[in-house]
């Protein structure tokens, strides 16, 4: 006989085994290390920045905006795969205390979302708005109420099947909840600030009333998980191989001219192929894209000479370590051994185009110090960077890559 409970509890410790594994790997040692570091060298100059606001900073409208989008984000987190559409399908009646459950589930998974920002933002409100700390027990529960008036909402709203339902509801949502929270912050009277989470409410008991003739959108709904899933092994795949992502594939012709200037030749084959997948493959190009950019503006708004030089460093490191993957990209591939090519040619090939990557990071870092007028920093940047990518390329992941 059927059991809903059973099932959740089958599919909810499935999903944990499966994430858990790779959350291993993604914080390792060496990660959570950086990562502190970065997390207490942006405390430290957000702080400062903070006591440097007055009154007239427009705080409300900052914590408004930021918060509602998190509010507003708000899936549901089926567990459901490709093979339910037919095996449960018939039982969708007997699945309410399943998606009970899942939705329950989708709200503590979003919810330290909202925990993390807010205290993040309050420093701010305390300094700008003279509020008190003890307010954000009262901020957060509210939000917190908001998120599963979101989670109702969404829920309900995914019984529909056409793009501009979903999309105007988004909308619709997030403005609701954006002046929810400005009057909340801005420290509106009670009743004003119960107007929209009356708005909120009515549309999710309107969609509610209207669903009942409809059924759930099976297609929908494993697509989105199987999204969700899918973008976590690409997170996965950048620290160890993931069997289960499938490569998604780029044109990208605007690049072109990049694999124009490569040589040709039956030592360059392996040159090539990771070229072509560095910027056409995954989110490796994203992957380090997002670093340089983020990395950019971290040193130029440090004006700690040293400092500006260890955070380039860190950011080159987080680069260095997740751009490992890309070597053994390939390996599930049985094509790839009929290249008549011996194993060192690829090893020769991939040191140089790793140490490319680290090394145009590092220019690039260089010329934002540069840009401050600083010299120094700017040339010891790049020493230090090409030292740097030359030892973990050639003895650090050389050792990883070939155990």
């Amino acid at each position: 006989m059927f059991d809903a409970n059973v099932l959740w509890k089958e599919r909810f410790s499935l999903f944990m085994k499966e994430t858990g594994r790779y959350l291993r790997y993604i914080f390792n040692g060496h990660l959570v290390i950086v990562f502190l570091f970065l997390i207490g060298t942006a405390g430290f100059y957000y702080q400062q920045w903070v006591e440097s606001l007055s009154e007239g900073f427009p705080t409300p409208v900052i914590m408004a905006a930021l918060l509602a989008f998190v509010l507003a984000y708000s899936p549901i987190h089926t567990f459901l795969t490709e093979a339910d559409k037919i095996f449960l399908l018939p039982l969708e009646m007997k699945l309410k205390s399943y998606f009970q459950k899942t939705a329950i589930a989708s709200f503590f998974f979003q919810i330290y979302t909202i925990v993390i920002l807010l205290a993040v933002l309050m420093p701010m409100y305390v300094q700008t708005e003279k509020g008190a700390y003890g307010s954000y027990l009262l901020f957060l529960a509210a939000a917190s109420f908001m998120k599963i008036l979101n989670l109702f909402a969404r829920w309900k709203v995914q019984y529909f099947i056409e793009p501009w339902v979903l999309a105007a509801d988004s909308c619709i949502r997030y403005f609701v909840n954006y002046v929810f929270l400005f009057l909340l912050f801005s420290q509106a009277s009670l009743p004003i600030v119960t107007v929209p989470v009356v708005i909120l409410g009515v549309i999710g008991l309107y969609f509610h009333s209207t669903a009942r003739e409809r059924g759930l959108k099976w297609e929908y709904l494993i697509g989105q998980d199987e999204k969700r899933m899918a973008a976590f092994y690409r997170l996965a795949n950048l620290f160890t191989d993931v069997p289960q992502l499938k490569d998604i594939v780029k044109r990208r012709r605007w690049l072109d001219w990049i694999f124009a200037r490569l040589p040709y030749g039956q030592d360059q084959v392996y040159s090539h192929l990771y070229s072509r997948t560095f910027f056409r493959t995954g989110d490796y190009l994203g992957l380090v894209t997002r670093l340089i950019l983020i990395g950019g503006m971290g040193v130029y708004f440090l004006t700690y000479g040293p400092g500006q030089i260890i955070l380039a460093l860190l950011f080159l490191y987080l680069t260095a370590f997740q751009l490992q993957s890309l070597y053994g990209h390939h390996d599930h591939k049985l094509w790839i051994e009929l290249y008549p090519i011996p194993s060192k040619q690829k090893e020769k090939s991939f040191a140089v185009f790793f140490t490319a990557i680290l090394v145009f990071q590092t220019a690039a870092f260089s010329a934002v110090i540069l840009l401050k007028g600083q010299w120094e920093s700017a040339l010891l940047t790049v020493v230090l960077g090409i030292l740097f990518s030359w030892y973990f390329v050639n003895y650090y992941s050389k050792k990883r890559r070939n155990p």
